[in-house]
């Protein structure tokens, strides 16, 4: 018995001394202590062993394994300072860790707000959960408008406010327009909310919450062309400067007249498409805000006048990244988000 621990020892030394590599170190310390390993059964062998031999080779079992263990701290320690074959560089710099960056969406608030600000837009932030009044009626919304029903929009259980009615999720950032009125009260007024938003609507292109920024501008003597100019000014510094943007007439309750506005597509750049089949794009809302609209801000709609619009952030970035289904934007799926 004491020949194979003398065996063991011996070839445990061998291969310690052999080894180039912390990996290959540990995997030699696990074919002698491991679960299987030999030293390990080595030790199991002892109960087999007439008693007057126990003493003796218990201990030359134990000073095999202090002249194994001390191989092992030597080698390594020899390793690490080089002397291996694997060597360690210990002035080259360190792995930087990897290090996450702000959401999509969030990036494109941040930008959206810079190109508004340096045009005098001031960010605000209105309710989320907002009365009924200010999300619909003080917009020129009748109580009968197809946009107030519940497979419309998400309507919260709260007691009903005598005047202002009942709690909703705001279905657009629009119910802020009137709460900023009241606060300014003497234009000049130009206001950005950025908020998010709730719809009943899914699909590759609607999600039941996402973002919209609203921009708002309230003034003597605002004209549609100061709008078409803000619009294209957005165009250019948002999805590049050979973009441009137009208006094609709609309707909306709360502006008069309404438009929507179109950009030109990233990929023909307006000559037509597969993609676009026309040139353009469409993005949002927008137009002069309605007359009623003002007097529920508490202000003269013959002394000032104004324009508003509004679109989701999301589809804002769709249109830049061609992105196909806004969903992905949801979905955390970390190959897609690092790509951005």
């Amino acid at each position: 018995m004491l020949t194979q621990v003398q065996n063991v020892l011996e070839a445990a030394q061998e291969a310690i001394k052999t080894a180039s590599s912390q990996e290959q170190l540990e995997k030699n310390y696990i074919d002698l202590f491991g679960k299987k390993g030999k030293f390990t059964e080595l030790s199991k062998s002892i109960s087999k062993i007439p008693s007057e031999q126990k003493a003796e080779f218990g201990k030359s079992l134990n000073q095999a394994k202090q002249q194994i263990l001390a191989g092992f701290e030597k080698q390594k320690k020899e390793i690490l300072s080089g002397g291996g074959k694997q060597k360690i560089d210990i002035t080259a710099p360190g792995k930087r860790p990897q290090i996450g960056h702000l959401h999509l969406v969030s990036q494109a608030i941040d930008e959206i707000v810079d190109i508004f600000k340096r045009i005098g837009f001031s960010l605000k932030s209105y309710p989320e959960v907002d009365w009924d009044w200010y999300a619909f009626e003080s917009l020129n919304m009748p109580k009968d408008h197809p946009a107030r029903d519940e497979w419309e929009t998400f309507f919260v259980k709260s007691k009903r406010h005598a005047t202002l009615g009942n709690q909703v999720l705001t279905p657009h950032t629009s119910n802020g327009q009137v709460r900023e009125m009241k606060r300014v009260k003497n234009p000049p007024i130009r206001m950005l909310n950025i908020s998010r938003c709730y719809r009943r609507q899914v699909d590759v292109s609607h999600t039941p919450m996402f973002h919209q920024f609203e921009g708002m501008l309230i003034d003597k003597n605002v004209a549609i062309s100061n709008l078409k100019g803000t619009l294209d000014y957005f165009a250019r510094k948002f999805f590049g400067k050979e973009r441009k943007s137009r208006l094609r007439p709609h309707h909306f309750r709360f502006t008069e007249p309404s438009f929507e506005v179109d950009v030109t597509c990233g990929v023909c750049l307006g000559h037509g498409c597969r993609f676009c089949k026309s040139g353009w794009v469409e993005l949002g809302g927008a137009g002069m805000v309605h007359p009623n609209v003002i007097k529920a801000g508490g202000l003269d709609p013959k002394k000032y006048t104004g324009f508003a619009f509004g679109w989701g952030v999301e589809r804002t970035i769709a249109m830049r990244t061609e992105i196909g289904d806004i969903r992905l934007l949801f979905q955390n799926d970390i190959r897609f988000l690092e790509q951005f």
